[in-house]
């Protein structure tokens, strides 16, 4: 949805190190671009799990080169101190610190230019999420945030100015009187819930700290505030389980990408008539949903925002079109004429939809019209894209991968 970043620093690392850093992100985009299932996954497939690798790298490297002016520069430093430390003796803890969404979305938007306030609450969060996995020896977060998410405990806690005070397994908040709280010690939490699971690691959130999350791109729709349309969230659990249950049932590789991939649901409303969806660059891990009462609805919506969150993870490793932004063209989803990458996004996307109906049709042949206007709708966008991409090295295997599947439908 935003503009792409572009990578700053060279890493936790330095000099030779930092280097190597920057040429194994360079060979991975390569090796990447060239795997065959950017779109649809074949069984076993681990080019999700290698896009998400090669987005965490590039974000670890680029920590040490966020700024946000000289009075938050001392305390940034601090955590990055702590995050070397946690990242010799606890690898796996620190790339499950960046893979949230909650911390990745933060890092990402910070590529646009410095923000104190994003700063601030990235460095908390990671701090926080890194006491909580027991990695870390100490740490004094300078400033404390408003809020803090922490996705590892699946609660948020409100915060009054202060500090943080962060070591393995405990969270103290001092306040400017110096009056200090206990947030987190051992198995002693406070705050309030934030995340329900739905299942496989895919959580439904009640709190949202993407600072994007109300910038919206769709003529439809205003934002994405947080809104379970007046459902109990059991309604919600029950249909997210069943759309995905779904997926599972009809394309079981696509459903271990999703495992791989996204981990929150955010709920944006209820609608009987229409469905909307959402999600960003950014916040990559995260999918914006209304509850619509038809499964197959909320399943194509599952597939189809994780499909964008593939290729924003893809588009980790550069432009995917020269011409990407611009001039303007008719779209077969949406009433607005889109730029080649929002064309890209829509088949990317629907794609994936239609292998779904494909195998359900079989037994269901009332599904055979919704079949084909997807068929018809992702064969408008490839025509597009034929006709008027300029693809880079690292598009044109993307895009040679949507003709082939595009060829696949012919006859439909």
């Amino acid at each position: 949805m935003a503009a792409e970043g572009r990578t700053r620093g060279g890493g936790l690392s330095e000099g030779t190190g930092a280097a190597a850093d920057r040429r194994g992100l360079s060979e991975g985009a390569g090796a990447i671009a060239e795997r065959c299932d950017l779109t649809i996954p074949g069984p076993g497939s681990t080019t999700a799990r290698a896009l998400v690798s090669s987005g965490l790298r590039r974000m670890l490297a680029e920590l040490p080169g966020i700024a946000a002016g000289p009075a938050l520069r001392g305390g940034h430093a601090g955590v990055l101190r702590a995050l070397r430390e946690a990242l010799a003796s606890a690898p796996g803890a620190v790339w499950s610190a960046l893979r949230r969404p909650t911390v990745g979305t933060l890092i990402r938007c910070l590529r646009a230019g410095p923000r104190a306030d994003w700063l601030v609450e990235l460095d908390a969060t990671l701090a926080v999420e890194l006491a909580v996995a027991g990695a870390l020896t100490r740490v004094v977060v300078v400033q404390a945030p408003p809020r803090v998410v922490c996705v590892g405990l699946r609660r948020s806690f409100s915060l009054t100015p202060g500090v943080l005070r962060c070591v393995a397994g405990e969270v103290v908040h001092r306040d400017a009187a110096r009056r200090e709280t206990v947030l987190v010690a051992g198995r002693a939490v406070a705050g309030v819930p934030s995340h329900v699971e739905i299942a496989g690691g895919l959580l439904l959130t009640l709190v949202d700290n993407n600072p994007l999350a109300q910038i919206e791109a769709h003529p439809d729709k205003q934002g994405n505030a947080i809104d379970l349309g007046g459902q109990a969230i059991g309604r919600w659990l029950a249909a997210l389980r069943e759309a995905r249950a779904i997926v599972v049932g009809e394309l079981p590789a696509l459903a271990d990408e999703i495992e791989v991939v996204l981990q929150q649901v955010v709920p944006v409303g209820y609608d009987e008539m229409r469905h909307l969806s959402a999600s960003y660059q950014e916040a990559i891990g995260t999918v914006y949903m209304s509850l619509h009462p038809q499964p197959l609805t909320l399943a194509e919506a599952l597939i189809h925002e994780f499909s964008h969150n593939k290729l924003h993870a893809l588009l980790e490793q550069g432009p995917l079109l020269e011409n990407a932004w611009a001039p303007l063209f008719a779209s077969p989803v949406r009433p607005d004429p889109r730029p080649l990458h929002g064309v890209l996004l829509a088949v990317h996307a629907f794609l994936p939809v239609a292998r779904m109906y494909e195998s359900l049709v079989v037994g269901r042949p009332e599904l055979q019209r919704r079949f084909s206007e997807v068929v018809a709708g992702n064969r408008e966008a490839a025509a597009t894209l034929r006709a008027h991409a300029r693809p880079t090295a690292l598009g044109a295997p993307l895009l040679a991968e949507i003709d082939r599947w595009d060829r696949h439908y012919e006859g439909v």
